[in-house]
């Protein structure tokens, strides 16, 4: 790392990313240029900035940037959102706010992983809650939300409006207020959108439960805990669940689940043993 990256970290990478730009107009492509990408005051016009500001910036002296600004610099230096974020880390010592994105599906990449994990129950949720894939695993043990519509794939929907469920489960109570309380927190961060205010307002509306846990304002993060659910042919099943951010869609969550006792790894076994019999006959 060079001495002005250790003291300008900003204004080093704009003058870096600014290098890099390719994007030139016809009339400017036709004189040749001795240095690579954009001038100053190509950017500040890109970015409706005083070309002044923008070389105080460069320089170290112009300030903290707005983030209305920074994002018209992104824009005007082509950076791509992993670029665009360590902009804002750089100026403003965070990341940018969160542009939600209501993704309904995953690569195929994410699909094979969850499918490596045979006798592990594994799922992967949108910042709505809506499960947009899942394994094997998770259709013998836990359940098949494949034989849902795909607008009725929403762990919430589920926890408050199928009698079936809250029926599996004994701590059913504490499971559903721990949930709108995560709920509470991930649809803040992914900030509001169409689909989320919908499901939050029909749930408001339908169930009493989810609006008397949502009055009581609780707050928790996505983590680690211990799942019991009473399922109907082998009884008491006992699961350790992780939650993991996918870095790649941070607003995409795996939820990785695994039995707790030798017990309960027989049942699990023979569960996804059963299905597999079942799938090739």
């Amino acid at each position: 790392m060079t001495a002005e990256q250790n003291q300008n970290p900003l204004g080093a990478y704009l003058r870096n990313r600014r290098a890099k730009v390719q994007g030139l107009s016809a009339e400017q492509s036709v004189s040749r240029r001795r240095t690579p990408g954009l001038r100053r005051e190509e950017v500040a016009q890109r970015a409706d900035v005083s070309t002044t500001w923008y070389t105080w910036l460069e320089q170290g002296r112009g300030g903290s940037p707005s983030s209305e600004v920074l994002d018209r610099l992104a824009k005007a230096l082509e950076l791509n959102e992993v670029e665009r974020e360590h902009l804002y880390y750089l100026a403003q010592s965070r990341p940018p706010e969160a542009q939600c994105v209501n993704l309904r599906s995953i690569t195929p990449q994410l699909q094979r992983t969850l499918d490596a994990m045979e006798f592990s129950p594994a799922y992967i949720k949108n910042h709505a809650w809506d499960v947009i894939a899942w394994n094997a695993a998770m259709e013998a043990v836990l359940f098949d939300y494949g034989t849902l519509p795909e607008d009725q794939r929403n762990i919430l929907r589920q926890l408050f409006v199928r009698p079936q469920i809250r029926d599996m489960n004994p701590a059913w109570e504490k499971v559903a207020s721990s949930a709108v309380a995560v709920f509470r927190k991930d649809m803040l961060k992914a900030g509001a959108d169409a689909h989320t205010s919908a499901l939050f307002e029909d749930l408001m509306q339908s169930s009493p439960d989810f609006k008397r846990m949502w009055d009581d304002q609780n707050v928790l993060a996505n983590g680690d805990g211990i799942k019991r659910f009473d399922h109907p042919t082998m009884g008491l099943i006992s699961l350790e669940y992780s939650s993991f951010a996918v870095d790649s869609h941070p607003h995409l969550t795996l939820v990785i689940s695994n039995p707790m006792t030798e017990v309960d790894k027989e049942k699990v076994r023979s569960l996804i043993e059963d299905a597999r019999k079942l799938s090739v006959e």
